[in-house]
Formats: structure tokens, sequence, C-alpha cells
């Protein structure tokens, strides 16, 4: 099992990053969050969580010890693998993922792709005693995702190689566009970005 990666971060994409550890670069998949926090050439600590399967072995990088924790504890419940559990956390922070299992928030859920009602349900039902309450005090789960996107779409943008203020330009493109929607889905976000940025 590798608990984490330590070294130089050698290159940052839409959905992982590759850090270079003792000659040998890691390739680990994370969410935009994480994503954001990683600055190419920077020295970076990334706990991870190896999945094995017959024909891969895929590292996820997280952003703390908690989202790590929360990612293993997803895939317990049935019909969650590890790319729903990253989708997961790719819309919810740790924090807002307990509360909508401890509130029975399964609109809250549905948010993230790939997530329908019934799944959603079975999610509540089986990990209702598994994830346990909210470590903070009443954030409530929507603003994370609202309050944050912007900052983590303009971090994203400058690691994948754009100025500082094309990145800003394309993120007040993408907010003029989606004026009073969702903004949960930070990864569609950068996606749109990108794509303002590459006309």
């Amino acid at each position: 099992m590798i608990a984490f990666v330590n070294g130089r971060v050698a290159s940052a994409g839409p959905d992982g990053a590759v850090v270079e550890v003792g000659g040998v670069g890691l390739s680990v998949l994370c969410t935009p969050a994480t994503l954001a926090g990683l600055r190419v050439g920077d020295r970076a600590h990334v706990p991870t969580s190896l999945v094995v399967r017959e024909d891969s072995l895929t590292l996820y990088g997280f952003a703390d010890d908690d989202e790590k924790t929360v990612f293993e504890l997803l895939q317990t419940a049935s019909g969650v693998g590890p790319r729903l559990a990253l989708a997961m956390l790719a819309v919810h922070t740790p924090n807002a993922l307990r509360r909508a299992v401890a509130t029975e928030d399964v609109t809250g859920l549905t948010k993230v792709p790939g997530i329908g009602r019934k799944g959603a349900q079975r999610i509540v039902l089986e990990l209702k005693d598994r994830l346990g309450l909210p470590l903070d005090g009443d954030t409530p789960m929507p603003t994370f995702a609202a309050a944050a996107w912007r900052a983590q779409v303009h971090a994203g943008l400058t690691n994948l190689g754009w100025t500082a203020r094309d990145a800003e330009a394309a993120v007040d493109a993408v907010a003029a566009d989606i004026e009073g929607q969702d903004t949960s889905d930070i990864a569609a976000l950068l996606k749109m970005a990108m794509r303002k940025l590459s006309r």
C-alpha cells in the first residue's frame, strides 16, 4: 500500500498530477480541489490510496488524510467504486458528504454525476453508521462549492500553464454563463474555462 507520495510536482492536468519520487514519476488521480493545491515545480506531500485491479494499479491522491479516509469509506457502499468516490469528493467536501448522509439529503447526493435517486438512498442506508457526523460546525453543504469554485478553477488553469490574467478572464466568462446555476461540479467548470481559452 502506498500511503502517501512526497516529491516534486512534475506536471498537472484536469484529472490528476505526476509527482516525481526518487526519479520515478507517479501518476496520481485527484479531485480539482486537491489539484488546486499543487504547483508544478513545487514539492508536495499527497496522501494516497492505491486501488489494485487485475489489469491496473491506480493511485488516487488527496488534499489531506480526512479526504482519503472518506474516499475509502465511500467504496464500502455497494455500487460505489473509486471513480465514483472521487467524483463525490469533487462535488462535495468530506464534511458535506457526512452531513448529506447523516441528514439523508438524497437530493444533495444526486448532484454527483452517476448517482441517481435510488443510488443515493442506498448510499445513505449503507454509510449512515460508517461515515459519522460532520467534523466542523454548521456550514451548510452547498457553501464550499459555491464560494470556492472560482479559486479552484483559476488554480487549475494556472497549473495547466495559462497565465493568471488569462485564467481570471476565463473564470469571469464562465461565471457570466452560469449565473444562478449549480457550481458544485468543479471538473465541468474547469473544462468550460479551458474551452473559453482554446477559442
